[in-house]
């Protein structure tokens, strides 16, 4: 990161708050949709579907409370900031 300067994508070590949601959304797409496929021994491609379907579910089907019982997806198209 020093050496070519791009910024970090999360937060720092010991700041766990900054990237609580990232971590918790990459940790559920890896035990529910990678690791009981046995990702390791397939092509790259084949391990790239059953992640985008759990990207897709996370942003589509997924709903949450906070957002009133909709999707991230609704939730945005009902404030107006999704296309």
């Amino acid at each position: 990161m020093e050496r070519y300067g791009p910024a970090r994508s999360t937060g720092a070590k010991g700041r766990s708050p900054d990237n609580a949601a990232a971590e918790g959304f990459f940790g559920r797409m890896k035990t529910e949709a990678v690791y009981p496929g046995h990702w390791e021994e397939r092509p790259r491609g084949e391990v790239l579907v059953p992640v985008g379907d759990c990207i897709h579910w996370h942003d589509h089907k997924r709903i949450k409370r906070s957002l009133g019982w909709m999707s991230p997806v609704q939730y945005r198209q009902s404030q107006g900031t999704a296309a």
